[in-house]
């Protein structure tokens, strides 16, 4: 393993970016709002579960083909954007519903763990901050082979970056407990987390 200079780097750095506002944390806090609490941990679940395929790929060197052929990459992005696009028109569909109780809300918090780990399969940008993040950080002289160095530090970026997920779950299930005191409020929540899925799908899409 690296020293622990390049270590304490590490960790700094991954923290730093951890805990900027990106995709992940908007895309759990609309499944959250949406969905409740339960669904929201579900979805960041879905999320930190669907992040080590990123970090294996990485780690044998597939993920790599995502930035040696923009074809594949262009194929797989659009497929993840068109999905969070779907997820949010579905939510926008059922924004007059009651949240769900009971066995419906099990189902429901299913349903958002499934979905949040195919939309972090299909997100390409993640197999690409693997690829350019983990290798500085992998010391090519040391007893461990090159690839079990990425499973581990891949393994702890994801840690890391779910435990922010996991902060806007607690943060957007406040926002529905205060919303919850209007009658109208599980429904401008839903709004809410639809509308976050469609724009992130669109940022997605466009981004190059």
């Amino acid at each position: 393993m690296p020293n622990i200079e390049v270590l304490i780097a590490f960790f700094i750095t991954t923290t730093m970016f951890a805990y900027m506002p990106g995709p992940a944390m908007i895309y759990v806090s609309a499944q959250t709002l949406a969905r409740g609490r339960k669904a929201g941990l579900m979805a960041a679940l879905g999320v930190h579960l669907g992040g080590y395929f990123h970090v294996v790929a990485a780690a044998l060197g597939l993920a790599a083909l995502l930035a040696l052929v923009p074809q594949v990459y262009v194929l797989v992005k659009l497929a993840g954007a068109l999905y969070l696009v779907f997820l949010g028109v579905m939510m926008l569909k059922k924004r007059n519903e009651r949240m769900q109780q009971g066995v419906a809300m099990q189902k429901d918090a299913r349903k958002a763990f499934v979905e949040s780990m195919i939309v972090e399969v299909l997100n390409p940008k993640t197999a690409i901050f693997f690829v350019a993040f983990l290798p500085q950080f992998v010391d090519i002289n040391a007893a461990w082979p090159i690839w079990v160095q990425m499973l581990v530090l891949g393994t702890i970026v994801n840690i890391i970056f779910s435990s922010a997920d996991l902060l806007c779950v607690v943060f957007a299930s406040l926002m529905i407990k205060r919303l919850a005191r209007s009658g109208s409020g599980p429904k401008w929540a839903k709004i809410a987390g639809g509308s976050f899925l469609m724009v992130l799908g669109g940022k997605l899409a466009l981004d190059h």
